[in-house]
């Protein structure tokens, strides 16, 4: 292993400016030595019409916050991906990786009847198949950074991983035991989020370029055309705003977290200091205070700039609050680059959106909140980005078979 190999996304620079995503000179290959690991929930558009999406999101949120909270020596890059989770490892954390995403994955089924599937696949296996892994570090704020994905590694990763599910190739084995993921600092008590502006529309952006540069202009000009539409940049569309943060008590989303604690030492006594520390924060919340580390206003306001509502993982996931007319803009600009051959898409509309937050340390102000659409969000968006990919594959064995 390179010297410096664990150290890669320590050391790696980030940049500020989200348009910046398009800019492969910001990004760095992943090391050889590395392994991407997928976390998705196999059945989550059944989960979804049973109006569980909050439990997909919040076992996708504990796939990172387990591995976060086993190696917190390591700094390693990661995206939500709403239903599941993106992230990479150097190679010497791989039985430390599978022993806690196997832990949770024990507790998705034993506490959710959710069905989460794991796959660890070697970058060397990825670079060899013909893609790349290249990492980008996007700073929500000084405090808190979340990783970009561009190469197509990503992608193929996938495919490895589901075309392995047979073989088991690229699977993490069961447990030996049923030990329980350390989830400390993973919750969801803000209420949903409603919409300000009219809808909370969810989009998935997947260029169709030859070349990682061609891709890149074709990206370049989605964020562009977005934010004409806007006539702002899309920040100012950000779903997370002071009119639609809601703290109640006790918050449905406390029972999650109850269900999080099972297994762990010392349970009971957590599951007090819960309930607890969670009515304080209400208290807090509800009189603008602040005590110890906790300030509600500085918080609230950190909490906005840290939220994760734009992403990139070899596609560009947006969740934008704004008026329905301005949807229905995007819409058809995006169905005018498909037109073109330059992208496919998916777009889920609601009236609000939902948030799952990780909290690090409060007094440092690193605490990331991951949002989703509601409804399905990105589960449902990638229903009809996949359907559009399905029919460029029947158009081109169309073409192969008059052309034969």
């Amino acid at each position: 292993m390179p010297e410096n190999s664990a150290n890669f996304y320590a050391d790696l620079p980030g940049f500020h400016d989200f348009s910046e995503v398009t800019n492969l000179s910001l990004y760095q290959p992943l090391p050889d030595d590395w392994l991407i690991v997928l976390a998705d929930i196999k059945g989550s558009t059944k989960a979804i019409s049973e109006g569980r999406y909050k439990d997909v999101n919040m076992i996708g949120a504990a796939c990172i916050t387990a591995l976060l909270n086993a190696i917190p020596d390591c700094d390693i890059p990661y995206v939500f991906g709403g239903d599941g989770a993106t992230l990479a490892i150097p190679s010497f954390l791989r039985s430390t990786a599978e022993a806690v995403l196997s832990a949770t994955r024990a507790l998705s089924k034993n506490q959710f009847d959710l069905d989460l599937r794991v796959g660890l696949a070697p970058v060397g296996d990825i670079r060899s198949a013909g893609a790349d892994v290249l990492v980008g570090k996007f700073q929500l704020s000084d405090a808190n950074a979340i990783a970009m994905f561009a190469g197509g590694g990503v992608q193929l990763a996938d495919s490895l991983i589901k075309a392995g599910d047979a073989s088991g190739q690229y699977q993490i084995p069961d447990p030996e035991n049923d030990p329980a993921p350390d989830l400390e600092g993973l919750s969801c008590r803000w209420e949903p989020l409603q919409s300000q502006q009219g809808a909370m529309l969810t989009m998935l952006i997947q260029a169709q370029g030859e070349t990682d540069a061609e891709k890149a202009d074709i990206y370049r000009d989605v964020i562009s055309g977005v934010s004409k539409i806007l006539a702002a940049d899309p920040a100012a569309a950000n779903p997370v705003n002071a009119e639609n943060m809601i703290f109640r008590w006790p918050s449905a989303g406390l029972k999650r977290e109850a269900k999080m604690l099972v297994g762990r030492p010392k349970r009971k006594r957590k599951l007090i200091w819960l309930y607890v520390t969670s009515l304080i924060q209400y208290f807090l919340e509800t009189f603008n205070l602040s005590a110890g580390g906790y300030d509600a206003p500085a918080y609230r306001a950190e909490l906005r700039a840290s939220s994760d509502f734009r992403r990139f993982d070899d596609m560009l996931r947006m969740i934008l609050d704004c008026p329905v007319h301005i949807a229905d803009q995007i819409d058809v600009l995006f169905s005018e680059l498909r037109k073109q051959g330059k992208i496919v898409f998916g777009l889920h509309r609601s009236d609000q959106a939902l948030m799952t937050c990780l909290v690090f340390s409060l007094e440092k102000g690193e605490h990331i909140h991951f949002v989703d659409g509601s409804d399905g969000g990105y589960t449902m968006a990638a229903i009809q980005l996949k359907a559009q990919l399905q029919q460029i594959a029947e158009d081109k064995r169309g073409q192969n078979s008059n052309s034969g």
